[in-house]
């Protein structure tokens, strides 16, 4: 116990034992104060609690270089990133062996080390600063998904990709290596893109819409989509149905 929490106790039990009981008769205004002392304990108190629990959430946080705009880099905030994560942790639960493919979306990547660190997920990044993950990162640039190793070929049953750039021709590569990566008529495949890519994204890979709407740490002029080959249910809003 803090020397706060025993102050505050103290003075709010001598104040319950001098506190009268109040009728609906009586006035609002004779109700009993806290003293100044109790107050400023009280003020202490919450104090600490707030620093407990700002340390709390700092924790909860992982760390990633920073944003480079020239490579189009834009990190999910905590929410989306864990929203994520959770929803690829429970498409692992379902599967005799799970690997995952992270597409671009090194803050996926990083949510997932830490929340399920024993399920085996390869990063595929242009930025080589993430060679400090080892064997689990992959040199990839997306105007060239044939250059990919073929040790990955049809090797992964979740494949989770985030396109540099909201253009047909991105995403149209970015699908190349999706197809290449994940195993046919079997993977899970989910995009996180633009709203505007919603028709392409239905036509190159035969996805849907959450309801899920991710979000990132610099508020971006464009509306993001979340788009699964799966319909999740009651998971991520479920697929947004046409009206």
């Amino acid at each position: 116990m803090t020397s706060a929490e025993g102050n505050l106790g103290e003075e709010l039990e001598l104040h319950r034992k001098e506190t009268v009981v109040v009728t609906e008769e009586d006035d609002g205004d004779d109700l009993p104060a806290l003293s100044s002392h109790a107050l400023d304990a009280l003020k202490e108190f919450l104090a600490e609690q707030n620093r407990e629990v700002a340390a709390a959430d700092g924790a909860e946080e992982v760390s990633l270089v920073a944003e480079d705009w020239r490579l189009s880099q834009f990190w999910y905030d905590r929410e989306t990133a864990e929203t994520i994560a959770a929803e690829v942790a429970t498409l692992c639960e379902t599967l005799a062996s799970p690997r995952v493919s992270c597409i671009a979306c090194p803050t996926l990547y990083a949510y997932l080390k830490r929340n399920v660190p024993e399920v085996p997920a390869q990063l595929l990044e242009y930025d080589k600063r993430f060679e400090q993950y080892g064997t689990e990162f992959t040199f990839y640039d997306y105007n060239h998904p044939e250059d990919l190793p073929s040790s990955l070929k049809h090797s992964f049953p979740i494949v989770v990709a985030d396109p540099p750039y909201l253009s047909k021709e991105c995403l149209e590569k970015v699908a190349e290596a999706i197809r290449f990566l994940s195993i046919p008529g079997e993977s899970y495949v989910l995009l996180l893109t633009g709203e505007v890519q919603k028709d392409l994204a239905a036509e190159v890979l035969g996805l849907h819409p959450c309801g899920f709407r991710p979000q990132h740490t610099s508020k971006l002029g464009n509306e993001f989509r979340l788009f699964t080959s799966y319909d999740p249910v009651t998971r991520l809003s479920g697929w947004q149905k046409e009206l």
